[in-house]
């Protein structure tokens, strides 16, 4: 999804495999859409978008897939999804999207159907360790750090804004980083006041985000501290509970 109908332009987030769109106005080769999960708006190339006969409807059960990266097969077609890639009315084998049949056998769990304990929040995670930093990104393949959060509380069965100070509005604000749980979320500052990255709260004061890379750090009342470069790289705003 581009701020501008080219390919040169800036990215500004991703439509995973899967994610429906409204389209807003069109070019030859562009359309501007409006995503139907989170309402960010932006342009995509056509060629990347397939026109559905309706909406999903609500009585539909999505499923997520929870694999890093999984091929799916559609007749002879072999497609790569990745982890938050939404398959619709999933019966264990196989999911239709417009009528396509697509196979896949990998692990995949509807929303809110996952037991929300510390091990699994973590191992959820942990899909994306590692993975690069890429602005606008939401896959293990290159994700930021207000993309990495949304998805994985999709899958969790919590609906988040895209950005990071939007995310910031939701949930119960905690007084102290030792009221935090895993699961928690922590938004933060850099050279001014406005929240411009968040990462989830683990266990022990740790904190996953996407920083260059996603990675663990360690979490005090003061922000995160990069033992690599032996100080603070990020400065604590707030912490909410939203699980």
């Amino acid at each position: 999804m581009r701020q501008k109908p080219e390919e040169s332009s800036e990215m500004i987030s991703q439509i995973v495999f899967g994610e429906q769109v409204n389209v807003i106005s069109e070019s030859d080769t562009w359309l501007l859409v409006k995503s139907r999960l989170d309402g960010y708006k932006g342009w995509i190339d056509k060629k990347l978008v397939v026109k559905t006969k309706r909406p999903y409807d609500e009585e539909i059960k999505l499923h997520y897939c929870l694999e890093t990266s999984y091929p799916v097969m559609a007749g002879d077609e072999t497609r790569l999804i990745t982890f938050g890639a939404i398959l619709p009315n999933y019966d264990g084998i196989s999911f239709k999207i417009n009528g396509q049949k697509f196979s896949f056998s990998g692990s995949a769990a509807g929303a809110g159907d996952l037991h929300l304990i510390e091990s699994m929040i973590e191992k959820l995670c942990c899909k994306y360790l590692y993975s690069p930093y890429l602005w606008g990104g939401k896959t293990p393949f290159g994700v930021d750090c207000s993309g990495f959060v949304q998805t994985i509380y999709r899958v969790l069965g919590v609906d988040l804004p895209r950005d990071a100070r939007n995310q910031a509005k939701k949930g119960i604000t905690l007084d102290f980083t030792s009221e935090s749980m895993t699961g928690d979320l922590a938004y933060f500052t850099t050279t001014t006041n406005r929240i411009s990255h968040v990462g989830v709260i683990l266990d022990n004061n740790r904190i996953i985000h996407a920083s260059g890379r996603v990675r663990i750090d360690t979490l005090d009342h003061n922000g995160i501290y990069n033992a690599e470069i032996k100080e603070y790289s990020h400065r604590l705003k707030v912490i909410k509970r939203v699980l």
